[in-house]
């Protein structure tokens, strides 16, 4: 069984509307943004990342504010990046794929079709390109030279218990993680619900490339999780900090394998 820690590491300041594809009654109230990477820990005590977030000069660019860098969260609960050696990218987006340059041992697992995405076509177009940052993408690209990054085509084992799904939706590529954990199989949604309230209202996120995977990626995550709504976690949900023991006083790192508190 494996631990599951959500280290949340910056945040945005958005009214709900942001976070809503079709119009909503509470659309100018504040619905903020939390940025978080999840940090797996087996009984043997290997660690898997998934997700990097991004770094200081992309915060600057994107008005986005960093509580705490990716590496101090991970050194605040005896992790350090460096001997990390798995990291899954949920997708190339620039809060999930930044800071590879962190992880300097690490093998970087990533949907075939998400890197075809962010090398192809689509992203000629600023619409679809601009949830990416091209640095992010030429360092992953970098890292496929390397022999540093394994390639899965719709769902592949990353550790015994640690799962990966393709659903697409969101990005072409993305793809969930599914955790043995506990207390039943925990879903890292990820990008595939940023708020809880997308799946609950089933009104999706925006930024959208197929809005069918985006829906079914949702029936999908219940599926995987058991049919236990608790155990799929959205990918930008301040109220994960609310229904979620804290393992740290000011609540910015959260067991999310313990049962919820609310």
């Amino acid at each position: 069984m494996w631990q599951v820690f959500a280290l949340r590491y910056a945040h945005h300041d958005r009214p709900a509307q942001q976070n809503f594809l079709m119009p909503v009654e509470d659309a100018h109230e504040a619905m903020p943004m939390d940025y978080f990477v999840w940090l797996l820990r087996g009984p043997d005590g290997r660690e898997v990342l998934v997700d990097t977030g991004f770094d200081a000069a992309t915060a600057a660019r994107r008005g986005r504010t960093i509580l705490r860098p990716v590496a101090d969260c991970l050194a605040a609960i005896g992790t350090d990046a460096a001997a990390i050696r798995d990291v899954v990218i949920s997708h190339l987006h620039y809060d999930h794929a930044g800071n590879l340059g962190l992880f300097p041992n690490a093998t970087f697992h990533i949907q075939d079709r998400e890197v075809a995405f962010a090398t192809g076509r689509h992203v000629c177009t600023a619409c679809i390109r601009a949830p990416f940052e091209v640095e992010d993408v030429v360092k992953l690209v970098r890292a496929v030279y390397a022999e540093r990054v394994c390639f899965h085509d719709g769902e592949g084992e990353v550790a015994p218990g640690v799962t990966v799904h393709r659903v697409g939706g969101h990005s072409d590529g993305l793809q969930m993680v599914r955790v043995a954990t506990a207390r039943g199989p925990l879903v890292l949604a990820v990008d595939a619900a940023h708020y809880y309230a997308n799946m609950e209202r089933r009104n999706p996120f925006p930024i959208v490339y197929d809005l069918g995977a985006m829906i079914q990626g949702w029936r999908r995550a219940r599926q995987l999780a058991g049919g236990d709504d608790s155990l799929v976690i959205p990918g930008h949900d301040p109220l994960v900090r609310e229904r979620f023991p804290a393992e740290d006083a000011a609540g910015e790192v959260l067991r999310l394998d313990l049962p919820p508190t609310r």
